[in-house]
């Protein structure tokens, strides 16, 4: 047992998250570098904490993780000596608010693709967040300051940008997305390497696509080495290889174009056609960043198949993972099943972070150079080198010239976004809709600002000024 590591000091904010909760503590206990460490849990619902402690010790006593676990309700009580911070949350109700992310514009006439983490419905979405995320930044200012922040929550990269505007903490967002990129590698690449893909196979960010996600995830990475670039949520494959011989595949990822299967991403398809670069982050959140989906005379959601969020559906499921996860508690379900379970990432930042170096795949960070032609304090989306020294992005050289422009008006975007979410200044707010790619009218975006202000009046403590 390394006694370095025995010394990690973990704390997960968001601990009782059903659906974060169960297999970032899995992946975290049956890592054997982290052995002995200290893991607190922490949430706001003193229920959820206690069951994700349960939960943890079964897993500790079952697997001889040989940890110290608690939990709690007070933040503070948990981060003072911390190493590592897990940060996974939302400002609740998370469906409802969500929805009406979506339907305040709607009501003046703007009808956005998604909502979550680009448009208006992203901007208000930034607004809330931010107090809660540095609030738990500057407490670790005080009581853990050479600790690693490593974030889950939405919208991502405005969330790490704040952090790293507006504090001195060492950040690092980390997201699955570029499962999505495998798996439509894979489903374009299907006959090459005889992989079985549904006729009507789509890729969309909806519970019902987990397991088909993560099928044809499995079956690229098995056969593919991909390397991605850009923002959050709107990366582009920069290159693919056979991951056997080496061969460069992106010939015949364009070759296989036409013949894709028809429902499968084809907004992702028709920008591949139009700038000769893929972007893999899939349709639902591709189409956030874009001005082209939202017009209501031409209708391109109806043309690309874009569907709304399932608010009400993932209520559902939500509550269905939350019983699951008492009943772990409780002793009714094992354990063991989530042994195996597919690990979102924190643990390996952690391990490496305090250990062996490794290179991960996709992290959120300040730019700093990695994508030469994107300012160098943009949050982007890229391979990194992840050690005790800590984290250093791979230098990727420039993004195609049209690529770039597209990730750098999103990158002025957050800037103004993450300014005036955490100032909550009115005039700041009302640029950041009229810099919107969504919005094409002065006074609609006047008209929506209020209404977002006057609906999530309760929410935003920073624009009662």
């Amino acid at each position: 047992m390394s006694t370095r590591m025995s010394t990690c000091n973990i704390v997960i904010i968001g601990a009782g998250s059903a659906s974060f909760g169960p297999t970032t503590l899995a992946t975290l206990l049956r890592n054997e570098s982290l052995r002995g460490s200290r893991l607190t849990l922490v949430d706001i619902n003193p229920r959820s904490a206690e069951n994700a402690a349960r939960v943890a010790e079964r897993m500790n006593t079952a697997w001889g993780a040989q940890m110290t676990i608690a939990a709690t309700t007070e933040r503070r009580e948990a981060l003072r000596g911390a190493t590592h911070v897990i940060v996974s949350i939302e400002v609740a109700p998370r469906e409802a608010l969500w929805q009406l992310d979506w339907e305040v514009p709607l009501r003046h006439g703007l009808r956005q693709p998604y909502g979550e983490n680009g448009g208006p419905g992203g901007f208000m979405h930034t607004c809330r967040q931010v107090p809660a995320h540095l609030a738990i930044a500057r407490d670790m200012e005080e009581l853990c300051p050479a600790a690693w922040l490593i974030l889950f929550s939405n919208p991502l990269p405005r969330l790490v940008r704040a952090i790293t505007k507006y504090t001195s903490i060492q950040t690092v967002g980390k997201c699955h997305q570029i499962n999505v990129g495998y798996g439509l590698v894979a489903a374009l690449l299907r006959r090459e390497y005889g992989i079985e893909v549904p006729a009507d196979v789509t890729l969309h960010s909806d519970p019902g696509n987990v397991g088909v996600v993560h099928t044809l995830a499995a079956a690229g990475r098995e056969r593919f080495a991909i390397t991605s670039a850009g923002l959050n949520h709107f990366i582009w494959l920069l290159d693919i290889r056979d991951r056997i011989t080496g061969e460069d595949l992106y010939p015949a990822l364009r070759a296989a174009v036409d013949a894709a299967p028809p429902a499968l991403e084809p907004l992702s398809l028709d920008l591949f056609r139009a700038f000769g670069l893929l972007p893999i982050a899939g349709d639902t959140h591709l189409a956030e960043y874009l001005p082209w989906l939202h017009d209501p005379v031409a209708r391109s959601w109806e043309t690309y198949r874009l569907p709304l969020y399932d608010w009400r559906g993932n209520e559902g499921v939500r509550d269905v993972l939350s019983q699951m996860m008492q009943m772990m508690a409780d002793g009714r379900v094992p354990v063991d099943g989530l042994r195996d379970a597919p690990s979102e990432g924190a643990t390996e930042l952690v391990a490496a972070l305090g250990g062996r170096a490794y290179l991960d795949e996709t992290v959120n960070v300040p730019n700093g150079g990695a994508i030469a032609n994107l300012p160098a304090a943009t949050v982007v989306e890229v391979p990194a080198v992840v050690g005790p020294v800590g984290i250093r992005p791979v230098q990727l050289g420039p993004l195609p010239e049209p690529v770039a422009e597209l990730c750098r008006r999103e990158a002025a975007l957050v800037e103004l976004v993450v300014d005036a979410a955490v100032s909550g200044d009115r005039d700041l707010a009302l640029q950041c809709l009229l810099l919107d790619p969504m919005i094409g009218d002065i006074g609609r975006a006047r008209a929506i600002l209020g209404d977002y202000l006057t609906t999530f009046a309760d929410y935003l403590p920073q624009f009662r000024q």
